[in-house]
């Protein structure tokens, strides 16, 4: 039975972004994230140097999350945390932290799959934002992962196609990568792509049968398309940055729109939402959008900070729970890889 003073405080801490929310009900009261920028010297999240940052910073993160929705922690109801999937040693700070504060306070324990939280981010109650009906088509789309899933309800889903080997985000990454710009890449893509030409360069879109997806040869094309373009021009990337970046983003989001609309006609499905870190992408926010008019879809983008990781999408999947009871003992234990 829904309790209209239910106040959840989640935990997020999959990566390398420790992160808190307190919800009340279905509404943020606050969601605090601390960015772990170590990294970016490495070109990459050092998995290490993120569960000692995570150590550092989540006492702060808490109390900044808990003074900033002006509640104690007597108040709160129940503590959601992010089981998996992730980087081990960050989840496991994460839950430590939430095992111990549920039993020192008394009340339930709420473990999280990450992906399921990036679909239901939608049903934060968030002004301006509509919010999906069942069943819809989600695509996620991050750093790790790239799923087109079919969501029944809050905890009926099923995966109707994924990648087969790397994901959009780390094309994204790589991809700026060959092209000599600084981690994390994929903005930076998209801040150059704004202000090239989509058509400049042609890139081959891999066959994947199905509603899977490929993106390693893709990677690789872009590689050799750059190497022998410097053979001719040292100076090719600089000269035509923002028409490369263009094209490569160009690529992806047809390689990835193709698919949603083959998963459209399977299913007959016309809602289409879409979450993870690569959901702020502005030309695929666009491109989805423009999908409305031209294929009569209704399409659901989430507001900016609940894309990449945080805590309030943990949140919300924390309160579907709370009102069926889907509780944990301290005996439950955290996954790198994790059943969808």
């Amino acid at each position: 039975m829904q309790n209209s003073e239910v106040f959840i405080l989640a935990i997020e801490s999959s990566c390398d972004d420790t992160a808190a929310a307190v919800l009340h009900n279905d509404k943020v009261l606050s969601n605090v994230v601390a960015n772990q920028l170590i990294h970016n010297q490495y070109g990459g999240v050092v998995p290490e140097l993120a569960s000692r940052a995570h150590q550092q910073n989540i006492v702060p993160v808490i109390d900044a999350a808990l003074r900033k929705a002006n509640i104690q922690k007597e108040q709160l109801t129940a503590i959601a945390f992010t089981q998996g999937p992730g980087l081990m040693g960050s989840l496991l700070v994460g839950s430590s932290f939430s095992k111990s504060l549920s039993l020192a306070l008394k009340i339930p324990l709420i473990a999280v799959n990450h992906m399921h939280a990036h679909i239901l981010a939608h049903f934060i109650d968030e002004e301006g934002f509509d919010k999906p009906e069942f069943p819809f088509l989600a695509l996620t789309i991050s750093g790790g992962h790239t799923q087109i899933v079919k969501v029944n309800g809050f905890f009926d889903m099923e995966i109707i196609g994924e990648t087969t080997d790397d994901a959009v985000g780390e094309a994204f990454d790589k991809s700026a990568k060959i092209l000599g710009l600084p981690y994390p890449g994929g903005p930076l893509i998209d801040k150059h792509a704004k202000l090239g030409n989509p058509k400049a360069f042609a890139f081959t879109k891999p066959k994947v049968p199905g509603l899977d997806f490929s993106f390693s040869g893709l990677k690789t094309a872009i590689l050799y398309f750059i190497q022998k373009e410097k053979l001719k021009n040292p100076n090719f990337i600089e000269e035509n940055l923002n028409d490369i970046c263009a094209s490569i983003q160009y690529t992806i989001i047809e390689i990835l729109m193709d698919k949603l609309k083959l998963a459209v006609k399977e299913t007959g499905i016309t809602q289409i939402a879409i979450g993870g870190g690569v959901s702020a992408n502005s030309g695929i926010r666009t491109r989805l959008k423009e999908s409305e008019a031209k294929y009569g879809w209704k399409t659901f983008v989430p507001k900016f900070e609940y894309t990449t990781d945080n805590a309030a999408m943990i949140g919300i999947v924390g309160y579907q729970k709370y009102l069926s009871s889907r509780f944990e003992t301290s005996a439950v234990v955290s996954k790198a890889r994790i059943q969808f």
